[in-house]
C-alpha cells in the first residue's frame, strides 16, 4: 500500500540558535523545537525531570476526601479492599497501594475480576464476595468511574467506595466518598492524561504528605508506576513523562524481586521503553487475557526469589500460549478477509475464538490492511469482541450509529469493546459497512509523519546516542522518523528464512546499515545499485561489542 510521506517543516535558523544555546546537536535541537520545547524550563523538565516536577496531589478532585476516609478506616481498624483491573495498569496500581500500606503495617485485601468470567470493572457479585471479608471500604484503581449502579449496591450493603480512575466519566459520576479522576469536568489538576497507576501514585503521594513521611516513601515506587504508565499507552508527556523517565532509572536497580526476575527472564540488554512495551507488558497482560491476573499480581508482591522465578516462568508460558492462540485466530481471520477484500471495513465473527486476544488480532489486522476491523468471538448465542480503527475514522461514533444491533459497547475513537447477540451480527455488519461507506473511508490514505530530512554525514554515532535523551518513547513522544534520500544499495539480503530485510546503503562516501522487520519480500523488488529513499528510526546497534548506527526501516521507495 502506497503511503503518504509528510515531512515537518524545520526553521533552520531557530534550530541552529537552539543547538548553540543548549549545547546539543542540530539533530536533537530540531526535534525539541518541533515539539515546541523552547524555553530553558521546558528543556530542563523534558530532558532532565526531577521529583520537583510532580504536581501537588491535593489538586486532584476529592483527594482530600479520599485521604480523610482512608485515615478514618486505619484509625478504626476497618478492612480495606483494593479493587483493580486485570491489565498491566490495574495490576501495577494495586501493587503500589498494597506495598505502600504494607510498609505502614496496614494490611489491605485485593481483588481483580477475572476477564473471561466477569469482564472489566466493578460488578455486584464481586462486591458481594468482598463483603464477606467484612470489608467496609473499597478503593478502586484503574476502574470505577462508570460503576454507578455497582457503587450504589455497595453502599446498600454497608461498603464505602473511593474511586481512583483515569477513564472518561459519563454524564454522571458515582455518588460515593470520593471520585479521584483528573478527567472530571470540574477538575483543576494541571494534567488530565495520567494512567490509572499514575492516579494511584498520586494517592500514595498524598497519603505520604498527610502522614509527614519522607519523600522516598512514595518515590521508591516509581519503578512500578513507570511500568504501568508506559504499558497503558497514555501520552508520555508532562507528568507521565516525569513518572516514566524517573521510574525507568529506578527499574535498573529495582528492589522489587518479582520485577527483577521478570526483567532477567525477558533477556533485554537495555532498560528502556522498548523493554517495557515488548518484554514486560505482553507477559503481564497475557495473565489477564487468559484469566490468570492474580498470578501477575503475586509476582510483584512476592519476596521469595524461588517463588518469583516459578511465577515468571508461568507468565512466559501464558504469553507463549497467548501468541499461539493469537496466531491461529489471525490465520483464520485472514481466510475470511480474502473473501471480502473489497469491503471498506473488516467485520468478522466466529465460534470458539478467544475474546481475550481479539483486540491484539484486530490491531494487527488494522495495521496490515489499513482498514477498521472488528473481531467477534461467539460462545453460544452471545458474542464478545474488540475493534481497532485508522486515523480519520471515529470507531466509537460509528458504533453509536449502529447501537440498535449491540447489547453494549465502550471505548473511544480508535479502540472499542463490543457485546452482541449472534442473531444481530449480520445486520450489524451491514449497517456498520454502510456507515463506513457514507464516510468515504476508502479515500483515507495512510500518512507517515516524518520529523525531518537528514543526510548521512549528519548522522554520527555521537549524535544518535544523544537522541536517547528523548526516551522514554511512547504515545505523543514516538521515536522520531527521519527521511534519507538518494541512497545507493550496496548489498541486500533477507534474514530469518526470508522474513526480514538487511541492506547496506551508501550516500556520497558515507555508509549505513538498515534493517526492515517483516520486509524480507522486498529483496524481490530491489537490487544492488538501486537508489532508494528511506524513512525510519535511527538507533545504535551493538553487536559483538561494536557499536554502529542503524536505520530501522518504516517505509522505502525508489528514489526519483
Amino acid at each position: 500500500m502506497v503511503k503518504k510521506w509528510e515531512v515537518s517543516k524545520v526553521n533552520n535558523e531557530e534550530v541552529e540558535n537552539f543547538a548553540k544555546k543548549y549545547k546539543v546537536s542540530n539533530l536533537l535541537a530540531s526535534i525539541l523545537v518541533q515539539k515546541g520545547i523552547t524555553t530553558e524550563e521546558q528543556v530542563k523538565k523534558f530532558l532532565h525531570p526531577t521529583r520537583m516536577d510532580f504536581y501537588n496531589p491535593f489538586l486532584l478532585p476529592d483527594m482530600d476526601k479520599a485521604v480523610a476516609r482512608i485515615n478514618k478506616a486505619i484509625e478504626n481498624k476497618e478492612n480495606i479492599t483494593i479493587y483493580g483491573d486485570y491489565d498491566v495498569d490495574g495490576i501495577t496500581s494495586i501493587t503500589l497501594l498494597k506495598h505502600f500500606f504494607a510498609d505502614a503495617n496496614i494490611n489491605v485485601r485485593t481483588y481483580i475480576p477475572n476477564r473471561l468470567e466477569e469482564g472489566y470493572g466493578l460488578n455486584k457479585d464481586a462486591i458481594r464476595e468482598i463483603s464477606y471479608s467484612d470489608t467496609t471500604l473499597i478503593i478502586t484503581v484503574d476502574c470505577g468511574i462508570t460503576g454507578l449502579e455497582e457503587i450504589e449496591y455497595a453502599k446498600k450493603i454497608g461498603i464505602d467506595v473511593i474511586v481512583t480512575d483515569h477513564h472518561e466519566p459519563g454524564e454522571e459520576i458515582p455518588v460515593c466518598i470520593a471520585v479521584v479522576d483528573a478527567k472530571r469536568k470540574d477538575s483543576k489538576y494541571p494534567f488530565n492524561q495520567l494512567a490509572g497507576c499514575g492516579i494511584a501514585f498520586k494517592l500514595i503521594q498524598a497519603l505520604a504528605m498527610d502522614w509527614k513521611l519522607p519523600e522516598k516513601e512514595y518515590l521508591k515506587y516509581l519503578d512500578i508506576a513507570a511500568i504501568g504508565t508506559i504499558s497503558d499507552i497514555v501520552p508520555l508527556v508532562d507528568e507521565n513523562r516525569v513518572i516514566a523517565k524517573l521510574g525507568l532509572m529506578l527499574v535498573e536497580k529495582t528492589k522489587n524481586i518479582g520485577l527483577k526476575t521478570l526483567i532477567d527472564l525477558c533477556g533485554f540488554k537495555k532498560i528502556d521503553s522498548t523493554m517495557v512495551s515488548f518484554g514486560l507488558s505482553p507477559r503481564i497482560n497475557a495473565c489477564g487475557r487468559l484469566g490468570h491476573a492474580d498470578e501477575a499480581l503475586d509476582l510483584f508482591l512476592e519476596t521469595d526469589k524461588n517463588v518469583t522465578t516459578n511465577l515468571a516462568k508461568k507468565m512466559n508460558e501464558y504469553n507463549t500460549a497467548r501468541q499461539q492462540v493469537e496466531r491461529k485466530i489471525y490465520e483464520e481471520a485472514v481466510e475470511e478477509i480474502i473473501k471480502e477484500k473489497d469491503k471498506p471495513v473488516i467485520v468478522i465473527g466466529k465460534d470458539g475464538w478467544h475474546h481475550g486476544v481479539a483486540g491484539i488480532v484486530s490491531s494487527k489486522i488494522t495495521d496490515e490492511y489499513f482498514k477498521p476491523s472488528i473481531l467477534i468471538c461467539f460462545e453460544g448465542d452471545e458474542g464478545k469482541g474488540s475493534g481497532r480503527s485508522i486515523p480519520g475514522f471515529d470507531l466509537h461514533e460509528a458504533l453509536m450509529e449502529c447501537s440498535d444491533y449491540l447489547e453494549k459497547f465502550g471505548g473511544h475513537s480508535m479502540a472499542v469493546g463490543i457485546t452482541i447477540k449472534k442473531d444481530k451480527f449480520e445486520d450489524f455488519k451491514k449497517a456498520f459497512t454502510e456507515y463506513a461507506e457514507s464516510k468515504n473511508i476508502s479515500e483515507i490514505v495512510p500518512v507517515i509523519n516524518i520529523e525531518r530530512k537528514v543526510d548521512l554525514k549528519d548522522v554520527s554515532l555521537e549524535n544518535v546516542k544523544e537522541l536517547q535523551q528523548l526516551e522514554p518513547f511512547g504515545e505523543q513522544n514516538k521515536m522520531p522518523l527521519f527521511l534519507i534520500e538518494n541512497l545507493k544499495i550496496v548489498s541486500i539480503r533477507s534474514l530469518s528464512e526470508g522474513k526480514h530485510l538487511k541492506i547496506l546503503l551508501k550516500q556520497d562516501n558515507f555508509f549505513i546499515d538498515a534493517i526492515g522487520f517483516n520486509m524480507g519480500d522486498l529483496t524481490e523488488q530491489y537490487k544492488i545499485e538501486d537508489r532508494v529513499d528511506i524513512v525510519g528510526t535511527i538507533d545504535v546497534n551493538v553487536f559483538n561489542g561494536n557499536e554502529n548506527v542503524q536505520i530501522t526501516i518504516k517505509d522505502i521507495r525508489k528514489a526519483i
